[in-house]
């Protein structure tokens, strides 16, 4: 009989759980139907789902819960242009639910005003983490709430709202700082990334940005955890956030789902979001009692697990809260379903690919026409360094032919897709030696130590060129770039000198200035070995360099050479003299780099130049570069 009456007792409670929810998905589908219709009021702030609440208590009453500037008799409605809510609503499919009217207002949690002193999560964090101060360089200050990732490229992001980083006056592409501008004003010092996809109205108030110029640690700052999965909120529902502003604080749901009417400000107006809300947790109350306040915009609601310790599932994004004048607190958060479909990003990040598959180095077929490496001349073939009895070493996107008595490449061969380079940081990446190569041919660190040592470590092949194609793709290049088998000495201000940069931007230039086809280019280059170069460190240092470029211009296919003549003042003071860049002839390029190039090269390349390099101007500007 007892084992009938608790099978009786079960049956029921499932019954009135699924009643429960047949009654918050009808809720839900009034609000978003008729939900507009009664934040035309302008009295009315928000309509949500949440318990009645009598003289400030909750009691265990579901009711259809309408939030109001200001509670006025029925004589004082005609005034405020205000009707009065009717004391029940049908549902439709015979359901009903009774009415709660409570006075609250609501407002983005931006920051207006910097505070006196700056905090720890209002400084310059590197690597960048959630929890900390964000904002676009054209507005305040917010919080950087997760770490996602670019469902088109895999691109690492962080998520934030609207009113953080894009605003009113906002563009993508606009500049992302950390910390927000009202935190710290050295933009420049302070560049994250750029924005890239923001969004305000009915699902929520949320943008995200590249993440490019710093580290990452996805870790939410206080909390510990990192975002993995998606939730929705349930009334009651415990939560924690971390934000710029308040830190860690603590929240229960009150309403899992209202449709809230927000103002910000001129031009933009009013606007309608779908979003839950979330008030204060009594066991954790917050220090000042604020659990969100400005400068909190952007956190990211985690649920709590049972034991009451941060969960890795996100809850939601918050993005404001009660009106100043409103006594009562509480945070309002966007679903964090509708901000990842509208922002098209997700917290999985990319599958990385094994080196191995990605190691396919310089690609001859690259452009329309075929272009090999360049091979050795006799008198230098037998000094290279040879892997698997080759001399052609690959990495993702270059090779390179290394010369074993110099220990620095001989020439370095890179492909670039300029309609695939993404913009990735350098932070974390150390300078190594390749470990397919004997240690003692590469030239290491302990050349460019000292304090008043001016010896820079340069890429021959850009970091920046050979970043492109998926994003596992990418990063693999970028590591790869920084093997010492592709650094040679430059002094430190070998890109910025007197001739305006001109050798740091000459693949910059191809691309401003000539209609590449397909936006392909291929690009050679390296030192020029001398006999009389200096020694250094028990190093001899190249003092000029070299680099070719090829490309296609309207099906026509060019090459077009440089020379970079670097005067140095050995030992120890390491002086710099001068730069001079030339344009010379691919065949002089030949002689000076004991190499040969195709003859698809030298054919293509028709510049016009006095024999002797002393007669020829060195160039002054990109512009006196001759593409044709």
């Amino acid at each position: 009989m007892s084992a009938r009456k608790r099978t009786s007792a079960a049956s029921g409670a499932a019954a009135t759980a699924d009643g429960q929810e047949q009654l918050l998905a009808s809720a839900k589908q009034y609000i978003r139907t008729h939900g507009s219709g009664f934040l035309k009021d302008p009295n009315i702030s928000s309509i949500g789902i949440g318990y009645r609440e009598t003289k400030g208590r909750r009691t265990k009453e579901l009711t259809l819960q309408f939030t109001v500037d200001a509670k006025v008799t029925p004589e004082g409605m005609a005034p405020l242009n205000t009707t009065q809510i009717p004391p029940v609503i049908d549902l439709g499919g015979g359901r009903t639910l009774r009415t709660d009217v409570i006075e609250r207002s609501y407002q983005p949690h931006f920051l207006v005003v910097p505070e006196a002193q700056t905090p720890e999560r209002q400084k310059r964090v590197d690597p960048v983490r959630p929890g900390v101060s964000v904002s676009s360089v054209h507005l305040h200050a917010g919080t950087l709430g997760c770490v996602v990732f670019d469902k088109n490229d895999g691109a690492t992001c962080m998520l934030s709202n609207w009113h953080v980083l894009n605003g009113r006056d906002g563009t993508t592409g606009d500049e992302v700082i950390q910390p927000g501008t009202d935190d710290d004003s050295r933009f420049a010092a302070n560049r994250l990334g750029v924005l890239r996809r923001a969004h305000l109205g009915t699902a929520g108030d949320c943008a995200v940005s590249t993440i490019t110029e710093r580290g990452v640690d996805p870790g939410i700052l206080g909390l510990g955890v990192t975002p993995k999965q998606l939730g929705e909120p349930h009334i009651d529902d415990k939560v924690v956030k971390s934000g710029r502003t308040t830190g860690v604080t603590h929240g229960i749901v009150t309403r899992p789902f209202a449709k809230v009417r927000v103002p910000y400000g001129p031009l933009i107006g009013t606007k309608e979001i779908e979003c839950f809300e979330i008030g204060p947790d009594p066991r954790h109350p917050a220090a000042g009692g604020e659990i969100s306040t400005h400068g909190d915009s952007g956190s990211a609601w985690m649920f709590k697990t049972r034991s009451g310790r941060p969960s890795d599932v996100l809850a939601g994004l918050h993005f404001g809260g009660e009106d100043e004048s409103d006594p009562v607190d509480r945070a309002l958060a966007c679903f964090p379903r509708a901000v990842f479909e509208q922002l098209k990003i997700t917290l999985d990040p990319p599958a990385v690919a094994s080196p191995e598959s990605l190691t396919a180095g310089y690609d001859p077929g690259f452009l329309s026409v075929p272009v090999p490496t360049p091979s050795l001349n006799p008198s230098i073939k037998d000094t290279a360094v040879r892997i698997d009895g080759s001399e052609v070493i690959p990495y993702t996107h270059f090779s390179l032919a290394l010369s074993k008595p110099r220990r620095f490449a001989i020439w370095v061969a890179w492909n670039i897709d300029g309609g695939a380079l993404k913009a990735l940081n350098r932070k974390g990446i150390d300078f190594v030696k390749d470990p397919r190569v004997p240690a003692g041919d590469q030239v290491d660190n302990a050349l460019y130590k000292g304090a008043a040592n001016r010896l820079d470590r340069g890429h021959i092949a850009r970091r920046a060129d050979l970043c492109w194609g998926p994003l596992p793709e990418a990063q693999k290049a970028n590591h790869d770039s920084f093997f010492y088998t592709n650094i040679t000495p430059q002094m430190d201000d070998f890109n910025q000198s007197k001739r305006n940069g001109l050798w740091g931007r000459l693949e910059d230039a191809v691309f401003e200035d000539v209609d590449v086809d397909h936006l392909k280019v291929s690009v050679f280059g390296g030192p020029v070995f001398q006999d009389d170069d200096r020694e250094f460190r028990g190093v001899r240092i190249p003092r000029a360099f070299w680099k070719v470029i090829a490309f296609s211009e309207q099906g026509t296919f060019k090459a077009k050479a440089f020379l970079l003549a670097q005067n140095l003042v050995l030992p120890e003071s390491l002086e710099l003299d001068e730069f001079r860049v030339f344009q010379v002839k691919v065949d002089e390029i030949q002689k000076q780099a004991h190499i040969r190039f195709p003859a698809v090269m030298t054919a293509a390349d028709t510049l016009v130049v006095p024999e002797s390099l002393e007669e020829r101007q060195p160039l002054e500007s990109l512009a006196d570069i001759d593409w044709s």
